[in-house]
Order: C-alpha cells, then sequence, then structure tokens
C-alpha cells in the first residue's frame, strides 16, 4: 500500500519533504502535485522507476520524459540551450511549460528519446516541488499523471490513493491542484514548435 502524505502547500514541512526525497533516494516511485497537475516522479538513476511509469500510463520507449529541475542552471547542465532558446526559457520559467531539447551526457540514454536523444525539462512554479528539488539536489524524474483512457493529469491525492494504491510508493496532498497541463514547446531544432497548448501562454513560440 503506498503512504499518503499531506504537506503544507504554503509552508511544507521539512521533516515531510525529507520522507519523500528520502523514498526518491530509495527507488521509490511518487505521485506528487504539480503547478500543471498531478505526476509521477523517480530519481534518474531508478531504472525500474522508468519503467513503472511507462507501464502504469501504457506508454512505449518513445514517450518524451521530462526532467523537473529547480532552477536555469540545473537544467542547463542537463539540455543543450542555444541563445534564442535561451533567452526564451529564461523569461517564461519558473511556470508551467516543458521544453524538449537536445540532451547532455549528463542524461541516462534510456531516458533521452531513443531516435532524437532529446528530453523534456521544466522548472515548476510550486513551493513543495521547489523544496523537493533543493533537498534532492537533482532533477526528479518526471511524467503528468494521466491514466491510460484518460486525457486530463489527476488532481486530487486521495483519488490516486485509492487508484493507483498498490503500484506507487508515496502520494503527496499539498494544497488545490489546477487540471491544465504544461505547454510543451519542441526546441530541439533551430525553431520552436508548439507540440501542447496548455497552461503557459504559446503566442512568443509562434511568431
Amino acid at each position: 500500500m503506498a503512504r499518503y502524505l499531506d504537506i503544507h502547500p504554503d509552508n511544507p514541512q521539512p521533516r515531510l519533504v525529507s520522507q519523500v526525497v528520502e523514498a526518491l533516494r530509495d527507488d521509490q516511485l511518487i505521485a506528487y502535485p504539480t503547478d500543471s497537475g498531478y505526476a509521477l516522479g523517480a530519481q534518474l538513476g531508478n531504472r525500474e522507476g522508468r519503467d513503472r511509469i511507462l507501464k502504469i500510463r501504457e506508454l512505449d520507449d518513445r514517450h518524451h520524459f521530462t526532467l523537473m529541475c529547480k532552477d536555469f542552471s540545473q537544467l542547463g547542465q542537463f539540455v543543450h540551450v542555444d541563445n534564442n532558446a535561451f533567452r526564451a526559457i529564461k523569461a517564461t520559467t519558473p511556470g508551467p511549460y516543458t521544453f524538449i531539447l537536445p540532451a547532455t551526457g549528463e542524461v541516462p540514454k534510456r531516458l533521452m528519446h531513443p531516435k532524437k536523444r532529446t528530453v523534456g525539462v521544466r522548472i515548476p512554479d510550486h513551493l513543495l516541488v521547489c523544496a523537493l528539488l533543493e533537498e534532492l539536489g537533482e532533477p526528479i524524474l518526471t511524467s503528468t499523471l494521466i491514466l491510460p483512457g484518460e486525457t486530463e493529469a489527476r488532481t486530487m491525492g486521495w483519488e490516486i490513493k485509492e487508484d493507483l494504491d498498490h503500484v506507487v510508493d508515496i502520494v503527496v496532498e499539498s494544497g488545490e491542484v489546477t487540471a491544465e497541463p504544461t505547454s510543451v514547446i519542441d526546441w530541439s531544432d533551430a525553431e520552436p514548435v508548439v507540440v501542447r497548448r496548455g497552461a503557459g501562454d504559446v503566442s512568443r513560440f509562434e511568431e
């Protein structure tokens, strides 16, 4: 059965934040709230975590995973960002955007898109997620919690606990969560391509 942790959205309790981070380091799979729906999360080195996420969501190896990063500096360690992309990403983060970019050698190959050698990255605007990332010291391997047959991300921790009780290790609750997903921008080539329109304004990427 999954553990259920209720963490304060404005003042995340350090003791509970540490429990979630220790679980990630112990190769556990978490369901956690973000600024755009719930997500499944695992430590980068957790080989089984990647496979568990694909199985829960019924996805294949071509799924673009996202690295949830604490800041622009950390993001820059894991993806190549040219000058044009740098300015636009800097201007729109933290916020509800996911950027698909060429991965650096810091990204394990199993987490990259098998053909494109790309990976998604995002910097969240969410107090709890920022606290987790700060303590963990590295990105969280992440995938939006959209279950097979559904079109929107989950938003209620207790429902997730009910439905995924035996397939995740921890469910984190932390205040209200919006269902609208991130806007996804593919910047793996010279010009950005809007892959998904979500919570973030995409007009600057369509000019």
